[in-house]
C-alpha cells in the first residue's frame, strides 16, 4: 500500500483574503530582517529553528505554528509586535457598547 496516497496534508485550509494576510505577515517579517542586515542563518539560529521553517515564516505558510512566528519576532527585536494581533476588535467594542446601552437604557 502507497502511503502518500492514503496520508493527509497537514496544511490547514484556509480563506483565500486569509492566506494573501499571511503572507503579508510574513513579507513584512522577512523586511524586518533584512531591515537589520540579519541573515537567514542568524535570525534561524537565534529562534532555534531551521532555516527551511524560516523561510516558511517568511512566506507566511499558515501550517507554521504561531510560537515560530513568535520566536523568529524576537529573534530580531520585535518581540511585542506579538501582542498586536487582535488587538483592535472593532466589531466586539460594538456588541460591548450596545449591551451596556441597553443595560443602561433599562435602569431608568
Amino acid at each position: 500500500m502507497n502511503n502518500s496516497k492514503t496520508r493527509k496534508s497537514n496544511k490547514p485550509v484556509i480563506m483565500p483574503k486569509t492566506e494573501r494576510q499571511l503572507e503579508r505577515v510574513g513579507e513584512q517579517i522577512k523586511l524586518a530582517r533584512l531591515r537589520r542586515n540579519y541573515s537567514v542563518k542568524v535570525v534561524s539560529e537565534r529562534a532555534g529553528i531551521s532555516r527551511a521553517t524560516l523561510w516558511k515564516v517568511e512566506k507566511g505558510d499558515p501550517g507554521v505554528a504561531i510560537g515560530i512566528y513568535a520566536k523568529v519576532l524576537t529573534a530580531i527585536g520585535l518581540p511585542d509586535d506579538i501582542t498586536l494581533l487582535a488587538r483592535d476588535d472593532e466589531l466586539g467594542r460594538i456588541i460591548q457598547d450596545s449591551e451596556l446601552l441597553s443595560k443602561r437604557g433599562s435602569r431608568k
